[in-house]
């Protein structure tokens, strides 16, 4: 693992790389430990704001895995917010070998106006991007249909070409093998395309 703060000192870009983010307590370290199968993995906590640095993991010697600090509610100043949020953008537009950022969404809840505006602010800088609606053992399927189905409704108030989903739950495993499968193909891809 390497953590780091400034983009540069990521590791080499040689190897194909996809990051997580969401907003704060969305369930990203469950979700990234559920998918590499090490519950110690990323660091999991109650409070908000555990993730601090861009951290990548190097996974089967194949891909990079990046743990982004979440956005949103975290218990930090408003500097330091800022300070991460310059961090991230940096990352995001800057680092040549990232193929996907994984946005991840509570499924329990309505669209919220932070994710609709972090996506935004993706399709603005042209980061290639997909959802992963997490959480969703927690609500019923019905809830989750209806939420997921709620925030591709606002979606499509801006877009013409819809992200692709997944639904994952970190309790249950669902999505694990669909996402792992999605990187997988992507991964071919960067390995097949001579100018990588």
């Amino acid at each position: 693992m390497q953590s780091v703060v400034d983009w540069r000192k990521c590791p080499p870009p040689t190897m194909p790389e996809y990051a997580f983010i969401g907003r704060s307590n969305v369930g990203k370290s469950s979700l990234i430990n559920m998918l590499v199968n090490n519950k110690k993995l990323a660091k999991t906590s109650s409070k908000p704001g555990k993730t601090q640095t861009i951290n990548h993991f190097l996974i089967n010697r194949e891909w990079y895995l990046v743990d982004l600090p979440g956005y949103g509610y975290a218990s930090i100043s408003k500097a330091m917010r800022d300070k991460w949020k310059k961090m991230i953008d940096d990352y995001l537009v800057s680092r040549e070998n990232l193929q996907v950022v994984f946005v991840l969404i509570d499924s329990r809840l309505e669209p919220q106006k932070i994710d609709l505006e972090f996506i935004a602010g993706l399709g603005e800088k042209g980061v290639p991007f997909s959802i992963i609606f997490t959480k969703t053992d927690k609500v019923s399927q019905g809830k989750v249909q209806s939420n997921v189905q709620k925030f591709y409704n606002r979606l499509a108030e801006e877009w013409e070409e819809m992200p692709y989903r997944m639904l994952s739950s970190a309790e249950t495993g669902k999505g694990k093998e669909e996402i792992l499968s999605y990187i997988e193909n992507i991964n071919l891809q960067f390995h097949n395309n001579p100018e990588s």
